[in-house]
């Protein structure tokens, strides 16, 4: 983080940089780029979980309904129920960050 902001890498920022990593047309690494992603959510919609090994776990989780407060008003809210997206880390990917 620089002065209290996170970075940020954009969609287009990865795809240039798959496309100079691989040898890849920019047109090319956008497909890939957008494949993979699809791929990804078309699986985690399914229900199913996402191993990359090497990399890190994608899988939904239930999250469980609750009660909260608006913040402007301070009156009870109830939270419904929902399915959210989660990622866990692998220790290679850990390990790198970490270095």
């Amino acid at each position: 983080m620089t002065n209290g902001k996170a970075n940020r890498f954009s969609k287009n920022e990865l795809t240039a940089a798959v496309a100079e990593k691989a040898g890849l047309t920019k047109a090319d690494a956008t497909k890939a780029v957008d494949a993979a992603f699809d791929a990804i959510v078309e699986a985690l919609v399914k229900g199913d979980e996402v191993r990359i090994v090497g990399f890190g776990t994608f899988a939904v989780s239930e999250r469980a309904a609750s009660t909260g407060r608006d913040p402007r008003t301070g009156e009870s809210i109830d939270i419904p129920a929902a399915k959210v997206p989660k990622f866990k880390a692998g220790k290679p990917l850990k390990d790198a960050v970490n270095a």
